[in-house]
């Protein structure tokens, strides 16, 4: 890159080349849609036999290539875009620079240095002072700052001045010259190398492999695109000055930014629900690919349950199932909704808690959870949504007796929460914030941060060791808003206070929480403490008790294996459940706060 070429560049050539792109991934996408839906489902139903067979092979086949077109102009288009817009600022300020040479009759050389005339007057002599040849300085060639003297270019070494008023201006000129090529040579070298890794081989067959690549393909055009990104899109923003933006572009807009960069669109609060949905069922296909055949024992168990959540989704479900946000970071991250938030009256989201992960336990058991809530409050009311957010990374063990991993998770819950509220379409939603077990923690330590937790009208605490708050009105949604089951064989929720652990680890009456609870009115008056605070099922709380089953009774198990993740802890884990021998009771106490109906609450009697 040189002025002459930054000179000559014409960035609205590359904002046409970009929608040529988009519009053959345009194409690819209808040509795909069409062998899926329409094709293939008149051949199936039309024909059978080995014949059949090998047609729909070659439908599946021809759709995979299409689909690959799809996605890889998607990404060229973006590239191209975000090429364009870079390159024209350093263009722009070539172009002033060279205006300014013009202006003063500089002349600007094609090796980039400023040509200046004589000017001024030596006082010895009374001639004019000659003039010369400056080099710009782009931060990393040195030129005019410098006693260095290339051959026919003047010094501007600090200890000489000059004394042509021609030469200060020249190199500014220069200067400015040399940092805007600079520039264009980084954007453009960010792009090319993004680019290039888009090209696809002659004859290329779309297996596994490919699509693994094409997971890199988005890395690369993503971290291309990153000052682009953060120019364009509201990353720092809140999730209604996104909703805000989301809005104010055109649908050619939306789709370039679905198609190009689909793991941070179906990440984004603020962004429709299925917006995030599209980018996400887009997003998981290549986080699969992405971790196939990859070593290492959290690879496959992320793998495993990428693969889980996308059975789900191919297999469909009533309520609708939403992917609203997916992710490989930590112990992986998972956002699932049963029924649209945005168009539902009433919307939950539950955070689960200790062991959680994106393992393939995760479909089965913490996403079947949201399912029977949204179920469950659908009898109640049809418009509603219940959500399941892993947006942090659960304990796995013993740092469950930290607050560090709700207080970390406590802002990104917020935010998702604060992104539900603004793309909800009801004027006055209802919203519930739920958190279980741990989950609770962290729901508790979101509604301390500013402004607690946006949108929340009710508060469900379930299986909780305590919210880090003795009482419930400083929960922020007003006491008769929060709502606790706590089952009788849950021992969770009869954890016994720091206090108290420390009395029974001590020796006194044995240890483990039997020794701590023998000797709770020795180390914790009142013994209506657990873990993290008051216990929330307590009459001293001041929270709505609902009715719960008690649960199979569990033998009493040493401090160390409360916290054991691998403890199969029966009663702590049927709320949500109306299964037969889970918690039906609970169950619908649940649904019936989710779905803004608390008449229907089955209470029980605070501890």
């Amino acid at each position: 890159m040189d002025h002459l070429t930054l000179k000559a560049l014409t960035p609205s050539e590359y904002t046409e080349a970009a929608d040529g792109y988009r519009a053959i991934s345009g194409s690819a996408d209808a040509a795909m849609d069409r062998i899926d839906k329409q094709i293939t489902a008149a051949m199936r139903k039309a024909n059978e036999g080995e014949a059949a067979d090998a047609a729909l092979k070659q439908l599946r086949k021809l759709s995979e290539n299409f689909h690959y077109t799809q996605v890889e102009c998607g990404l060229i288009t973006g590239a191209l875009d975000g090429f364009s817009s870079e390159i024209t600022a350093p263009k722009r300020r070539l172009t002033e620079a060279l205006d300014d040479a013009a202006a003063l009759a500089y002349t600007v050389n094609e090796d980039g240095t400023v040509t200046y005339p004589a000017g001024g007057k030596n006082e010895l002599t009374g001639e004019s002072i000659p003039g010369g040849k400056v080099m710009g300085n782009n931060g990393l060639i040195t030129g005019n700052d410098t006693g260095f003297q290339a051959p026919g270019l003047m010094p501007n070494n600090p200890q000489f001045k000059n004394p042509n008023p021609h030469h200060a201006k020249a190199v500014d000129i220069a200067d400015r010259i040399a940092h805007a090529v600079r520039e264009a040579q980084e954007i453009d070298d960010r792009y090319s190398k993004a680019l290039n890794k888009l090209k696809a081989a002659p004859g290329l067959n779309v297996d596994t492999k490919t699509w693994a690549d094409v997971a890199s393909d988005v890395d690369a055009v993503s971290s291309a695109a990153s000052k682009y990104l953060q120019d364009h899109i509201p990353l720092a923003k809140s999730p209604a000055d996104r909703k805000e933006w989301w809005d104010s572009l055109s649908n050619e807009e939306r789709e370039e930014y679905k198609a190009a960069f689909p793991e941070i669109i179906g990440n984004l609060d603020g962004i429709p629900s299925t917006v995030r949905d599209e980018a996400n069922r887009e997003n998981i296909h290549l986080l699969i690919a992405q971790l196939e055949g990859q070593p290492g024992e959290a690879s496959k168990e992320k793998l495993e349950g990428l693969k889980g959540i996308q059975a789900k989704l191919n297999a469909g479900s009533q309520p609708p199932m939403f992917l609203l946000g997916i992710g490989l970071e930590g112990n992986g991250r998972a956002i699932v909704a049963y029924g649209n938030p945005d168009t539902s009256k009433n919307v939950s989201a539950y955070v689960p808690g200790l062991g959680t992960k994106l393992d393939s336990g995760f479909a089965d058991g913490t996403v079947k959870r949201a399912f029977y809530t949204a179920q469950g409050a659908q009898k109640f009311d049809p418009s509603s949504s219940a959500i399941v957010w892993l947006g942090y990374d659960a304990p796995q063990s013993l740092d469950v007796m930290t607050t560090a991993d709700a207080e970390r998770g406590a802002p990104a819950y917020n935010s998702f929460m604060s992104g539900i509220s603004a793309t909800n379409e009801n004027a006055d939603p209802h919203v519930t914030a739920i958190g279980h077990s741990y989950g609770s923690r962290l729901v508790g330590a979101a509604t301390q941060e500013a402004g607690g937790i946006a949108g929340a009208d009710d508060i469900v605490l379930v299986g909780s060791p305590g919210v880090g708050v003795d009482k419930a009105e400083d929960l922020g949604v007003g006491k008769e808003h929060v709502w606790v089951g706590a089952a009788e064989n849950d021992i969770v929720t009869k954890l016994p206070s720091s206090k108290e652990a420390t009395a029974g680890t001590m020796g006194f009456f044995g240890g483990g929480p039997l020794g701590a609870y023998l000797a709770g009115d020795l180390a914790d008056q009142g013994d209506d403490d657990v873990w993290f605070g008051k216990d929330p099922a307590s009459k001293a709380f001041g929270a709505n008790r609902f009715q719960t089953l008690p649960g199979p009774e569990l033998a009493q198990p040493s401090f160390p294996e409360v916290w054991n993740s691998t403890l199969d802890i029966e009663a702590h884990s049927n709320y949500f459940s109306p299964e037969e021998g889970k918690d039906k009771v609970s169950a619908r106490n649940i649904a019936a706060i989710v779905a803004g109906q608390p008449g229907y609450v089955v209470r029980e009697t605070p501890r």
